[in-house]
C-alpha cells in the first residue's frame, strides 16, 4: 500500500456512476458501511470546483453548491468517460490542466481519505474495487483499458494495487450473510451506468467455501443504466421545449446534437466551453420560434445543465415512488412551463431501454443453465425503478423479488469479496 499505517481487513470501494459507497470488513465479522459524508454512508460521486474560493467539494455538498449557483464547475457520472478517449482529455481545474482520469482520482482519494478517518488513521491492508461485468459492451480491449485506467486512478489516490470484483458477484455476496438455506440467485444490480446480472448458488455452507468460483454459474451484463433512463426521459420531455424537434424556417429540424449532449450527464460540462456555445448561438437562425432558442441559451450561459439533468432524475423518482404523474422542476427556467413525467411516459419512453435490460436478465439465466431461480435479488439505486421491477415480474413471474440495500450492498460484498 501506499500509506504506511495500515489495519488488517478488507476495504470494498463501490465507485460507481451515481452514487459511491465503502465497506470494512476484518476476516470472521461482519462487514459495515464507512460514513463518507458526515455520518451518510452513501456518497453521490460528483465533484464541484468553487472557482471562487479554489476549493473542491463532493457528493451531496456539491450539488448543494451547484445548485446554490455557486461559481464553479460540477462534475457527475465520471464512471463513464473509463474506456472511452474523453478519460485522457485535459480540462481546466483549479487554473491547471488535468485529466478526467485525474479527477477521478481525487473522488477516489476523498473517499480513501474518509475510510482512514473511519478507521482512526490508517487503510486496510487489502482494497476491493467493484467493477461492472462490462465497461464497454463487445470490445474486450477497451474494457481492459478501463479497469487498468481505474486501477492507476486508485494508486494515485493512495491506495495502492486494489484487485477487482465484478459487482453483481459482489452484491451476491452481501445478500448471502441473510440466507439460512441454499439458494439459486439471480442477482440484478441495476446503476447508473450498466445493468449486471449473476447466476449464484449462495447459502451457508457455500459461504464457508474460500473460492466461489464453482458457486458462480453465470454472468452477463449491459451498458444501459439510470443515467440512460434518465437522458430518454430529458429528450422526450423537456428538450421540446428547447427546440428539439422544433421545425426551422428553411422546414428542417434544429440540429440534435446539443439536445442529446445536453440530456447526458457526463457530457454536459463540454457544451459550456467557448467554441459550443458559439455552436448553439448559430442555431437561432434554425429557429421559427426564438423563445425556444433564448431557453437553450438560458440554460448553457447560466451553466445550469447539471440543474436540468437532477429536475428529470428527482421526477423521474418521484412518478416511480408515486405511481403518478411527477413535475418536472423548471420554474428557474421558465415560470409555467408544461413538463412532468407520469408512469405511462416512463412505461412509453423506457420500454425499449427495460427490454435489453430483462433480455440481459434472461439470457444470464440461460447461460446457467436454470429453468428458474429461487429468487431475484435487488441492488443499485436504479433497481428500485417500478417500472423496471415490473418488466422483470413479467419475466420471471414466480420468482420473489428480494430488495438489498440498493446503495451499500455492493460495497458491503466487496468487503466479503
Amino acid at each position: 500500500m501506499a500509506n504506511a499505517l495500515t489495519v488488517p481487513g478488507t476495504l470494498g470501494i463501490d465507485f460507481g456512476t451515481s452514487n459511491s459507497a465503502a465497506a470494512y470488513r476484518v476476516m470472521g465479522e461482519v462487514a459495515r458501511l464507512l460514513p463518507l459524508e458526515s455520518a451518510a454512508t452513501g456518497m453521490p460521486t460528483a465533484l464541484f470546483f468553487n472557482t471562487e474560493e479554489r476549493s473542491t467539494h463532493y457528493g451531496r455538498d456539491a450539488m448543494q453548491q451547484y445548485l446554490a449557483g455557486e461559481e464553479g464547475r460540477l462534475m457527475r457520472s465520471l464512471k463513464s468517460l473509463l474506456g472511452s478517449s474523453l478519460l485522457l482529455e485535459k480540462t481546466g481545474v483549479h487554473e491547471q490542466l488535468m485529466s478526467y482520469q485525474d479527477v477521478i482520482a481525487i473522488f477516489l482519494k476523498r473517499v480513501a481519505d474518509q475510510a482512514r478517518v473511519a478507521l482512526n488513521g490508517a487503510l486496510p491492508e487489502r482494497v476491493v474495487l467493484g467493477r461492472p461485468v462490462h465497461f464497454v459492451d463487445a470490445h474486450p480491449e477497451r474494457d481492459r483499458q478501463a479497469q487498468d485506467a481505474l486501477a492507476a486512478a486508485a494508486r494515485t489516490a493512495g491506495l495502492g494495487e486494489v484487485s477487482f470484483q465484478l459487482e453483481p458477484i459482489a452484491a451476491a455476496l452481501d445478500y448471502e450473510q441473510r440466507l439460512s438455506e441454499e439458494q439459486l440467485v439471480l442477482v440484478v444490480d441495476i446503476g447508473g451506468g450498466t445493468s449486471d446480472f449473476t447466476v449464484v448458488r449462495l447459502g451457508p455452507q457455500q459461504a464457508k467455501h474460500e473460492d466461489r468460483n464453482q458457486d458462480i454459474l453465470a454472468t452477463t451484463g449491459v451498458h444501459i443504466g439510470g443515467t440512460d433512463f434518465d437522458h430518454r426521459l430529458n429528450v422526450a420531455q423537456v428538450m421540446p421545449l428547447l427546440g428539439y424537434k422544433h421545425i426551422g424556417p428553411s422546414g428542417r429540424e434544429v440540429p440534435s446534437g446539443v439536445f442529446f449532449d445536453l440530456s447526458t450527464w457526463h457530457l454536459i460540462q463540454w457544451l459550456y466551453t467557448a467554441k459550443s456555445l458559439a455552436s448553439a448561438r448559430s442555431l437561432k437562425t434554425d429557429y421559427s420560434d426564438l423563445q425556444l432558442h433564448q431557453r437553450l441559451m438560458k440554460v448553457l450561459d447560466w451553466r445550469e445543465g447539471h440543474r436540468l439533468a437532477d429536475a428529470v432524475e428527482q421526477a423521474k423518482i418521484g412518478a416511480s415512488q408515486s405511481h403518478a404523474a411527477a413535475e418536472i422542476a423548471l420554474g428557474w427556467l421558465e415560470e409555467g412551463l408544461p413538463a412532468a413525467i407520469s408512469p405511462e411516459v416512463l412505461q412509453e419512453q423506457l420500454q425499449a431501454l427495460l427490454q435489453q435490460v430483462v433480455e440481459c436478465a434472461q439470457d444470464c439465466v440461460k447461460q446457467a443453465g436454470v429453468a428458474t431461480p429461487d429468487a431475484i435479488y435487488l441492488t443499485g439505486g436504479s433497481s428500485a425503478l417500478r417500472t423496471l421491477r415490473d418488466a422483470l415480474r413479467a419475466a420471471f413471474p414466480d420468482v420473489p423479488q428480494v430488495e438489498g440495500d440498493l446503495f451499500g450492498g455492493v460495497a458491503t460484498g466487496l468487503a466479503y469479496a
